[in-house]
């Protein structure tokens, strides 16, 4: 693993930190394929309920490192398709995982780190925290993470922020979907603890499984026959597996679910 990401495990709870402070947390290859390859490990492993994704130093993510910029720059077209893929690669392996995910958010979150915020299932942040779609200012585009963040906010709010490349703080992203919520620095810890603690509370398949049910409504809402068949025949394999039978015994028996006592 390299030095540019830390991986630390806290029973269930597996927290990635990205660790270029120096830098603002700022993308280079390195970091990309560390954090792309901790995240598959994380979704391989049953041990692993919950993931937090934060950055250390002064800010969750800038974006993309200069130095990287410009040796990409100077790179083929062919070689800045690779480039992109493996980036590409990351988000879709962040969006997709298989376990919720939580991004703890301060001081700046710029380009790819917007599409790291936007690619979480919960995303906290404090006053403080600025984002920004900023690559027009480059005379680019942010193409590869642009799926998740109009996912996020919307493709209304998308055509503004990609074109203006405009600064905005950390109401607004409140406002426009991008952070579920905004707290006190001081109490960021605790609101991220208390989102972990819901989703240990939940079942552990139900949970991870929340983000592909929702994939999948989207996807199929023009089908809307197939579409309750589908969910039907969810919630009925749901009902008869062994956690949803744990979890309606529990429930009827007025006890805690067997999952909530195994941290």
């Amino acid at each position: 693993m390299p030095a540019a990401l830390s991986v630390q495990t806290h029973g269930p709870v597996l927290r990635l930190r990205l660790e270029r402070p120096e830098l603002h947390n700022a993308f280079d290859a390195a970091l990309i394929a560390g954090l792309a390859s901790a995240l598959a490990a994380a979704g391989a492993d049953p041990a692993v309920r919950v993931v937090v994704l934060e950055g250390g130093g002064a800010s969750f993510s800038a974006g993309a490192d200069l130095n990287w910029m410009r040796g990409m720059a100077a790179a083929s077209e062919a070689e800045n398709r690779d480039d992109a893929l493996a980036l590409s690669g990351l988000m879709r392996t962040l969006d997709e995982l298989p376990k919720p995910t939580i991004a703890r958010v301060h001081g700046a979150a710029f380009g790819g780190g917007v599409g790291l915020v936007a690619c979480c299932d919960i995303a906290i942040g404090v006053p403080e925290a600025k984002f920004g779609l900023t690559e027009s200012k480059l005379g680019l585009l942010p193409a590869v993470i642009s799926p998740y963040v109009i996912a996020a906010i919307g493709a209304r709010q998308a055509r503004r922020w990609f074109a203006t490349a405009e600064i905005f703080d950390a109401a607004e992203a409140l406002r426009i979907g991008l952070l579920h919520q905004v707290v006190p620095a001081g109490e960021l810890d605790a609101a991220v603890r208390r989102q972990v603690d819901l989703l240990l509370k939940a079942g552990p398949l139900a949970a991870a499984s929340a983000k592909q049910l929702v994939r999948d409504v989207a996807a199929m809402q023009h089908d809307r026959d197939a579409l309750d068949a589908a969910n039907a025949a969810l919630i009925a394999r749901l009902r008869v597996s062994p956690e949803g039978q744990e979890g309606l015994s529990a429930f009827l028996g007025k006890r805690k679910p067997d999952w909530t006592t195994k941290e």
